[in-house]
Order: structure tokens, then sequence, then C-alpha cells
């Protein structure tokens, strides 16, 4: 696609290098919504970020060094949910299982307030098209193979993801 066609789509080139379930949502989100509006839309899957391809998701968020999360209950009278519980960050890496235990209230909060899963939003740009590459390089350190990723991806390394950026009206590093 060329932007010399001024009827040409916007275009929306992201690169996703995280994989924990908060910073999961960003590239999805952002993906769908601009599909949703007819926009051309890329992402490039690396790093960390690699994951979000896999056929099973198991993503976690780690409450530990981000001292901006709020910990608030999806449970309980009104009030109880309305708390923000700050922890300390030695509680967060001294207790066995706070982890998952966070990654579960994050779910659940989602869930409560109507947020799609990451697999829902994942589907949904599958529907509207979104390239989704992962990364050949990243691939081959980790030591993933193709056949550990969804089918509708492609896999391609950083100078295929940069010819499609190259005309993109929005590029995002997330």
């Amino acid at each position: 696609m060329s932007k010399s066609d001024p009827n040409a789509p916007k275009r929306l080139a992201l690169i996703a290098s995280k994989g924990t379930l908060d910073w999961a949502y960003p590239p999805f989100i952002l993906a769908s919504a601009a599909g949703a509006m007819g926009w051309d839309v890329g992402i490039f899957f690396t790093f960390y970020g690699l994951p979000l391809l896999k056929s099973d998701l198991h993503m976690q968020v780690s409450p530990l060094g981000n001292p901006a999360m709020p910990m608030k209950m999806p449970f309980g009278p009104e009030g109880f949910q309305n708390i923000v519980w700050p922890m300390p960050n030695i509680l967060m890496a001294n207790v066995p299982g706070f982890e998952a235990m966070a990654t579960g209230l994050m779910k659940q909060t989602f869930k409560n307030k109507g947020v799609a899963s990451i697999e829902e939003l994942r589907d949904m740009c599958v529907d509207l098209d979104v390239k989704m590459i992962g990364c050949q390089m990243t691939m081959d350190v980790f030591g993933f193979k193709r056949e550990d990723f969804i089918k509708e991806c492609s896999v391609g390394g950083a100078a295929m993801f940069l010819e499609y950026a190259a005309d993109a009206d929005v590029q995002l590093f997330i």
C-alpha cells in the first residue's frame, strides 16, 4: 500500500515487547479498535511479547516493582471493593503464590467490568485481519518453534516489520 493513495486506510504499526497480563492488553485493545475502524493494522511480537502468539496463553501479572498497580478486591461489598490495598514490595516478593493471586484478582476485576479477555481480544484481531508477526530472531533465541504459535500469525524479521511500518500513520512501541 502506498501513502500516495488518498483513499488508502490509515495504518497502525505496533511492537509488542512484553507479555505479562497487564502489558498484553494495550496492543490487542489498540489493534482491535483500529481494525474495527477500518484501519490496516500490524503487530510485531518480539522478546517477552512473543508468547502472546502461543496457542495456549498463560499470562500472569507481576505487582512486584509496579507501585502504580492498585490492589482492589473484585468481590465483597462496594465499600470493600473501593479500598486500595497498598502492598509493600517485601510482601509481594516473599509470599508464595502472591503473583498467582494478583493475576486471579486482576482477571476477575476485568471480567466484573465487562472487559474482554486477552484470548477474546486476540480472536477479534484475527477476525479483523490484524497482521500478527512473530519475531524470527526471538524465536531462535528463546527456542520457540512455529508450531508453538497460532496459525493466523506469520513469522518474520525486523526488516519485514519495518517494510510494513514504513507506511504507517501511527507507530507505537509497547
